[in-house]
């Protein structure tokens, strides 16, 4: 099955603007953009076909082609990833099997976070779409509850049943937990990874799918396919003793930055 990695990226973030051309330095000292750091963690990605980048903004095209990317021009009229990934899967022909969703804004996601993804799509045929999830420790789940606390958006939260179906995602920390956890200690919260894979059928009819209310309440794309009915399979991934973290506020950078310099990573 062939398998493409779509890296969407756009200039306008109303949270953070140009955040696809931040600057993040690595332990070496080496300073690389976000979009660039994101694509390097697609390519460390096996079983992967091809990876592109998927943007409507010049500065990033230009960008990601000097250091090496493949890049597809989509629409600025695209409300959101997903949307832009169906549009620069169609641009390329629509015949990819598995299409990867890497947002641009998770360079620290480990190559094994995709594989297994991919992989549990391969094995669950009903599945039209799976996303990872990452159980948090304490000091994940901290973090979280100090960005809601401050009032920034930080990670996604995700609650799923026994089959492993989505039930919700949420901008708030769910479910509630009233615990106290140290610092290596799990917690019942899942982090919810900004990672999709699709089959191609359910990827192109989601533009036009109906935005339904807690799309528009909580800005989380991936509610549109629960909004219609449609079932997402979250996949439970491991650390390794993995730091991650998602880019989303500026507040982010430092903090991006020093887990590259604790993993070592140029």
């Amino acid at each position: 099955m062939s398998v493409l990695v779509v890296i969407p990226a756009r200039y306008a973030s109303t949270r953070y603007p140009g955040k696809p051309l931040v600057d993040l330095t690595g332990a070496t000292g080496k300073t690389r953009t976000l979009i660039e750091r994101s694509w390097l963690a697609a390519q460390s990605v096996s079983g992967v076909d091809r990876v592109v980048v998927a943007t409507d903004d010049d500065r990033i095209r230009a960008a990601s082609e000097a250091f090496g990317a493949e890049v597809v021009m989509t629409s600025s009229e695209c409300a959101n990833g997903t949307e832009r990934c169906a549009e620069a899967h169609q641009a390329l022909g629509g015949d990819a099997d598995i299409i990867v969703n890497l947002q641009g804004d998770a360079p620290l996601t480990p190559p094994w976070f995709i594989e297994d993804l991919v992989a549990a799509l391969k094995t669950d045929i009903q599945a039209e779409v799976a996303t990872p999830v990452l159980r948090c420790d304490g000091e994940a789940l901290n973090s979280l509850l100090a960005d809601r606390k401050a009032d920034r958006v930080g990670g996604t939260t995700a609650v799923f049943g026994r089959q492993h179906n989505a039930m919700y995602f949420s901008k708030e920390v769910v479910p509630f937990t009233s615990r106290t956890y140290g610092e290596k200690e799990e917690t019942p919260v899942f982090h919810h990874v900004g990672v999709y894979a699709y089959r191609p059928q359910a990827l192109a009819s989601y533009p036009d799918w109906p935005v339904g209310p807690l799309e528009t309440l909580e800005g989380l794309e991936q509610l549109r396919f629960l909004e219609n009915g449609r079932r997402v399979l979250c996949v439970e991934v491991e650390a390794r003793e993995r730091q991650f973290w998602e880019l989303n506020n500026p507040e982010d950078v430092p903090k991006i930055e020093q887990m590259m310099s604790d993993m070592g990573l140029e």
